[in-house]
């Protein structure tokens, strides 16, 4: 990914709510199917660390990432972006 694809997911991340919360299991299965429905609905998605959980953003972004197939795109605090193309219906055009 490229930077000024990377800024462009940043800039459309910036209006978008938080839908996915990291609690205090840390990553769970029912985690990884709700953020992968949540992909493959949305492509750009936004999640949030709780503050008791084991695991800091950015270890939750790259853990999130591997297992999904995703790319990370932003990391600030205890929130992240994540972003993956659907693969029946892409709505994102990246430059």
């Amino acid at each position: 990914m490229t930077s000024k694809q990377r800024a462009m997911l940043r800039s459309m991340a910036n209006t978008i709510d938080t839908i996915l919360y990291i609690g205090k299991d840390g990553i769970v299965p029912g985690t990884l199917s709700g953020a992968d429905a949540a992909l493959e609905a949305r492509e750009l998605i936004k999640g949030c660390v709780q503050p008791e959980c084991p695991l800091t953003a950015r270890e939750a972004l790259d853990a999130l990432s591997e297992a999904l197939g995703a790319e990370g795109v932003q990391c600030i605090g205890r929130r992240f972006v994540l972003y993956r193309p659907s693969k029946e219906n892409p709505r994102i055009v990246l430059p």
